[in-house]
């Protein structure tokens, strides 16, 4: 079963943000910041559509877990997803996790 996790992974500290060239012209192309003329996105969060793979939705929440404690995220949701589409709310909402308060089925 595929599963993926939707989660915000906020800036470092409340005054950093992430730094991105937006280049519609050679979209999928890597470049430092200074090396590029095209625009420069600035934000304070990014979203996320992770892959979870687990057999059983126990499994599929463990696995999440991990990514989560792992990251800056303190909220997640799971979804089932047959189709592994990387658009977000795409799948049967499995289980959303809180920090501090653990997973809470759907």
């Amino acid at each position: 079963m595929t599963y993926f996790l939707e989660y915000t992974i906020p800036a470092a500290s409340d005054d950093a943000e992430f730094e991105f060239p937006h280049d519609e012209i050679n979209s999928g192309t890597t470049v430092p910041l200074t090396q590029t003329g095209a625009e420069v996105v600035h934000t304070t969060e990014l979203p996320a559509r992770t892959g979870i793979i687990g057999a059983t939705v126990p499994e599929a929440k463990l696995e999440a877990e991990q990514l989560i404690s792992h990251s800056r995220a303190a909220e997640a949701s799971l979804y089932f997803d047959p189709s592994n589409s990387l658009q977000p709310g795409v799948g049967t909402l499995v289980a959303t996790f809180s920090e501090g308060q653990g997973w809470r089925d759907a």
